[in-house]
């Protein structure tokens, strides 16, 4: 039953995918990405201003994994520190690798996505959208996830 709960969460996201478009102006940082496993591609957009992400938003091509991770990752980290962000990353990087759930971080819809723990084939499709922002961030200056 919760399976299948995930699944239409999963499909929602996909179908229906938030901050689906591209950012412009003055404060937006961009990064491209392919996966290079399975070809998926997107590109990545920040609002940035310090620390703060105002607003993220992505475009692209996948799988419904894929897809629904960036939609779901743009909602987690809107509004969120880096300092923040770092902490969702690791604890979804626990929750695709080894199906860890760490209990005080709130991962949103993410948690839905927590079966590809299963399908090792697909965890970089889960941690695609993840490993963009890192790209993407590790250019800012005193900012690296540990």
């Amino acid at each position: 039953m919760l399976d299948h709960l995930y699944r239409q969460v999963i499909m929602d996201h996909y179908r229906q995918k938030r901050n689906f478009e591209e950012l412009k102006g003055d404060h937006i940082r961009k990064v491209h990405y392919k996966n290079p496993t399975c070809g998926d591609i997107m590109t990545l957009f920040l609002h940035l201003e310090q620390d703060l992400v105002q607003h993220a938003a992505f475009i692209g091509e996948g799988c419904s994994i894929s897809m629904a991770s960036a939609s779901m990752m743009t909602e987690l980290i809107t509004n969120k520190t880096l300092t923040e962000i770092t902490a969702l990353r690791k604890a979804m990087e626990e929750l695709i690798q080894n199906g860890t759930i760490t209990e005080e971080v709130d991962l949103g819809d993410s948690w839905s996505l927590q079966g590809v723990h299963n399908l090792k084939a697909r965890h970089n499709c889960a941690l695609m959208t993840w490993q963009a922002l890192d790209k993407l961030l590790s250019d800012e200056e005193d900012y690296h996830f540990s």
